[in-house]
This record gives structure tokens, C-alpha cells and sequence, in this order.
């Protein structure tokens, strides 16, 4: 029976790894020689266990343990999260033929299991650490935060001062020093989700028109998976850590998302929208995939 096949990515899968090129060439071999060892003998195997592992394969010398379920589809479906690699198949397909399968795409498989443990391992170094002086991602340019009780608002909520010079801006927020990093933490995301607000309305109200659609609604979202949705009754999601992000990125996933108000899929028509009013689409979408942007903390 043919078999069909399905590949799905999660969509905050960071890019695939890059291997530099060697600096100088290497000697030619001579005739007595010993043969050359094999790849796998010279480097050290790396294994991916998923949390949730119920099998395992070997694929190129690496033990990955995945996690296999089975369920009402047509499909052997293969897909990489941060939590490494799962497996769908439907209840007919014999266990054989579904590893069969992982080895064929053994190469797919572990370049993007590398990748998601880059983008993890940088997704570790841009935890913010909450504190006086930390420092955040606001609209693509870095931020300094400052403790500052004694500082007389003129406005409600925090002021952001401009930097000077090399200097970056500053976030004044009025709490003392002595504040937790689960105080520090509330108040600047509070102003950081107003802001989201702020920035994603305008944004919201310059493409709408251009595509011919009307939202009803929006609604910030903190979805640790997706950066937004749209809902046939026109409420428009927008995961608030956008606003960690520059201003093109916001705007593909605003164009994005209200361009599913025409097209609720991904067909060719659903891009062609997208690309009516964003020619360069695909590369906001591949720069939007290699951001490190912590959905969770």
C-alpha cells in the first residue's frame, strides 16, 4: 500500500546549524596510509531523549528516544520541538515500516533536533534576570531597567528615557531597590504589555484596510507556542512578547494573521493575500523563525 507522508516543524524551530568551512587543506593521504575511521568513531554520538519517550532508534551513531503515539490519520507523521522528536502514525502501520521511515529521514531528523537544542541553548542566555540594571529587548533595541522610588512621574505608569550617546535607553520603574524579581518582573512586563497594545493596534489599523478586511477585536495572548491566530469571527491574537521584537517582525505577524480573515489555511491563495500588501514575506518569516524570544518566563 503506498504510503503517505507527513513532515511538520514546530514553527519556533530555531535555523539549521552552520558548520564553518575548514581554515587550511588538508594533506594529501599517502599510499600506506591506514584507512580513514569512520565519522561516528571520531566524534562522540550525541542522544535526544524526549521527556516523554516510549521508543527509541539509533540514526548515524545518535540513540534518540521519541515519542510515539498512534491515532485516526492517514499519515506517518515526523515532527522537532523544543522537547525533541515525535511521532504519529496510523494504527495499521506496523512498527517496522514507521522506523523504516525515521532512518530515511534520519539526516532531516537530527539537523533539526541539533538546531532545537541551539535555539534552547539560546533561549537560555536571553532569560532576563530581573533586577536593577537588567537588561531587555524592546521593539529590536536593548533596554536598561532602573529601580528608581524617589523618581516623580509625571504620567502613570514608567517612563522610557532615550539614550545618550552610546548609552541605552532606560526603563524607570518606581519601585525601591529592594524589590523582588517577581515585583520587577509584573511591573515591567505590565508596561511592556501596554505598549504591545499600543503598537499592535496602530498596526492592526494600517494593514486591515490595505487587505480589505476588518478585525473585531484584540486580544493579547501569551501562548507559549505561537506568535498569533485569528478567529472566524474576526478577534485577532497577538502573543505580547512581540514587542521584544522589531517593528517588521510585528507587522508579518499582524499581516499574517488578518490576511487569515480572508483565507482560514495556508493555501496559495492565503499567501498570495499576504503578499499583496508584504513582498518580502518569506524573509520576515525566516528572520521571525531565528529569533530567541523566551515564550515562558
Amino acid at each position: 500500500m503506498q504510503r503517505f507522508v507527513q513532515l511538520a516543524l514546530d514553527f519556533l524551530t530555531g535555523p539549521d546549524p552552520v558548520v564553518p568551512p575548514p581554515q587550511t587543506m588538508a594533506p594529501a593521504p599517502r599510499d600506506d596510509a591506514p584507512p580513514a575511521e569512520p565519522m561516528s568513531s571520531v566524534f562522540q554520538p550525541g542522544t535526544w531523549h524526549h521527556p516523554r519517550a516510549n521508543r527509541r532508534v539509533r540514526l548515524a551513531g545518535c540513540e534518540v528516544g521519541y515519542e510515539f503515539k498512534r491515532g485516526k490519520r492517514r499519515t506517518i507523521g515526523l515532527s522537532v520541538g523544543p522537547d525533541g522528536l515525535s511521532v504519529r502514525a496510523p494504527r495499521w502501520t506496523t512498527v517496522g515500516e514507521v522506523e523504516a521511515f525515521i532512518q530515511e529521514k534520519s539526516g532531516w531528523v537530527l539537523d533539526k533536533l541539533r538546531a532545537s537544542r541551539e535555539r534552547a541553548g539560546a533561549l537560555e542566555r536571553a532569560k532576563t534576570v530581573w533586577a536593577d540594571g537588567a537588561e531587555f529587548d524592546f521593539l529590536g533595541q536593548r533596554v536598561r531597567l532602573v529601580l528608581d522610588s524617589a523618581h516623580a512621574f509625571e504620567h502613570a505608569g514608567a517612563p522610557l528615557e532615550p539614550g545618550d550617546g552610546e548609552a541605552l535607553p532606560v526603563l524607570r520603574l518606581g519601585l525601591a531597590r529592594t524589590a523582588t524579581e517577581v515585583q520587577i518582573r509584573d511591573a515591567a512586563q505590565a508596561w511592556l504589555m501596554r505598549q504591545a497594545q499600543q503598537v499592535f493596534s496602530e498596526s492592526l489599523q494600517r494593514f486591515a484596510p490595505q487587505l480589505g478586511v476588518s478585525y473585531t477585536k484584540l486580544r493579547l495572548s501569551s501562548a507559549g507556542t505561537r506568535w498569533g491566530s485569528a478567529s472566524a469571527d474576526g478577534t485577532i491574537r497577538l502573543n505580547w512578547r512581540l514587542i521584544h521584537l522589531k517593528p517588521e517582525m510585528i507587522d508579518y505577524v499582524v499581516v499574517h494573521e488578518l490576511s487569515h480573515l480572508r483565507h482560514m489555511d495556508h493555501s496559495p491563495q492565503f499567501w498570495d493575500v499576504v503578499a499583496s500588501v508584504m513582498p518580502d514575506h518569506l524573509d520576515r518569516r525566516q528572520a521571525l523563525k531565528r529569533v530567541a524570544v523566551p515564550l515562558g518566563d
